[in-house]
C-alpha cells in the first residue's frame, strides 16, 4: 500500500492544478452567464451590473479567469471562497439552512470549500505565478 500511496502522491502537483484549471473554468461561466448571456441564463436576463449579482459576475469572470492562468492564484481563491460563502448564505439558506441539496447551495459550498484549499495549497503545476516567481 505504501508504494500506491507514494505513486498517488506524485501526482499531487498535477491534479491540484487540473482541480484549480477546471474549476476556475465552470466558475468562469458563472460569470459570463451574468455579464455576457454565454451561456445564456434567463434568471440573468436584464442584470444590472452594480446589483449584487453584477457585482458576483464581475468577480467570477475576472477572479475565475486569473485562477484559469494560475495568477494570483492563492489571494484570489481566498477572496472567491469567501463569495461564495457569502452567496450560500445570502441565497441559499432561507428554505433548509443545513441542507444544500435541498436549498440548491451544492455549487456554492462546493465552491468554497474548493477555493479555500486552492488558497491553502496554492495552485499546482501550470501557473503563473510560478512563472513569474510570485506567491504560489
Amino acid at each position: 500500500m505504501n508504494t500506491f500511496n507514494h505513486k498517488l502522491s506524485s501526482f499531487q502537483p498535477a491534479l491540484l492544478a487540473v482541480l484549480r484549471i477546471t474549476s476556475a473554468y465552470m466558475f468562469l461561466l458563472h460569470g459570463t452567464a451574468k455579464l455576457f448571456a454565454l451561456p445564456h441564463v434567463e434568471m440573468f436576463d436584464g442584470l444590472q451590473l452594480m446589483s449584487i449579482y453584477g457585482l458576483a459576475g464581475i468577480l467570477e469572470v475576472v477572479g475565475g479567469l486569473l485562477l484559469l492562468v494560475g495568477l494570483f492564484t492563492r489571494p484570489v481563491a481566498f477572496i472567491l471562497s469567501g463569495q461564495m460563502a457569502f452567496a450560500y448564505f445570502m441565497a441559499h439558506t432561507a428554505p433548509s439552512p443545513l441542507l444544500p441539496l435541498l436549498n440548491g447551495g451544492e455549487p456554492a459550498a462546493l465552491f468554497c470549500f474548493i477555493f479555500l484549499y486552492i488558497a491553502s495549497a496554492g495552485g499546482g503545476l501550470w501557473t503563473l505565478d510560478k512563472q513569474l516567481n510570485t506567491s504560489a
